[in-house]
């Protein structure tokens, strides 16, 4: 059995206390070994992106929040508050209704696209038929194709159907995703075949396993697509501006710009309108940003 020597033990008692000491925080002297000097490089970026992510964030709430008179004196410097602005904003750019709208378009959206991408996601993975292969390469190719270069088509199509100024012409377009049917194939196929084999034998048809087996293991990825998926509808503003005439159907985004247009003299009542109508965003992705994080990187690592 080895005996440390004393030395040894009163340099771990030692560098225990200091780390102790410190709170478990790094010394000066660890930055100065060049892992150190990585890791100090590591921060000041990480500090870097923060900021540049923050700053536009930072100031839009100091300039919704400063009298209308009084924005463009110290921008930066929270020197005035008022919350009228923000009650002036949600009467006069009438934000509950449009509110609604995108509510009511990115719930279709989001229920659509999951479960579209559940099911074209599980026969990919886990169905063999003649052309798959060749099927799902066609899927991926509608990844390479631009939401403007189908907006004519797409336009054209909604309105010989009689569906502009109405949600279903708002969402139709967007009720199946390649990126969502993508995801969920690539989760399906890291499944053990004994899992299969084993639902076989119980007499499980592919409903069966889909729903009591395969959802329930593959709930992070499809609770971060619908995530997801609410997030891309809800910031929607080309498409949305495109077939709506009546105001009455105007989503937040496209809301706003008629909000820009009626307060050339008060530039924080537009502030005032971007963050309300940001407020659901930063509130989804604060509840859920553990679930998107896990959906988004399930099977990326094995071991």
């Amino acid at each position: 059995m080895a005996v440390s020597e004393p030395g040894e033990a009163t340099g771990v008692i030692d560098d225990a206390t200091d780390k102790a000491r410190s709170g478990g925080r790094p010394s000066s002297s660890a930055f100065s070994t060049p892992r150190g000097i990585r890791l100090a490089g590591r921060y000041a970026l990480l500090g870097l992106v923060t900021f540049i992510v923050l700053f536009p964030v930072y100031t839009t709430i100091v300039a919704s929040l400063k009298p209308g008179n009084r924005v463009l004196q110290n921008p930066l410097v929270p020197n005035a508050f008022t919350l009228d602005i923000f009650r002036e904003a949600w009467t006069e750019g009438r934000l509950g209704r449009f509110i609604l709208n995108s509510l009511v378009v990115a719930v279709v959206v989001t229920v659509c696209q999951v479960a579209t991408s559940v099911m074209s996601g599980y026969a990919f993975a886990m169905l063999d038929f003649p052309g798959r292969g060749v099927l799902f390469m066609v899927f991926l190719a509608t990844l390479l194709v631009p939401l403007e270069a189908t907006l004519v088509v797409n336009r054209r199509t909604i309105d010989s159907l009689g569906w502009l100024n109405s949600y279903q012409g708002l969402a139709a377009p967007f009720l199946a995703t390649a990126f969502g049917t993508f995801l969920l194939r690539q989760v399906f196929l890291g499944f053990p075949d004994e899992l299969r084999d084993a639902a076989r034998i119980d007499g499980a048809g592919h409903t069966r396993f889909l729903w009591h087996v395969a959802l329930p293991v593959v709930r992070p990825t499809v609770g971060a697509l619908a995530l997801f998926s609410f997030l891309s509808s809800w910031n929607q503003y080309l498409w949305p501006n495109l077939i709506t005439t009546e105001s009455d159907m105007n989503t937040v985004q496209s809301g706003l710009r008629s909000l820009r247009y009626s307060t050339l003299d008060k530039p924080n009542l537009l502030m005032a309108g971007t963050v309300i109508a940001a407020v659901p965003i930063f509130a989804a992705l604060l509840v859920f940003q553990r679930q998107l994080v896990r959906g988004l990187t399930a099977g990326a690592v094995k071991g």
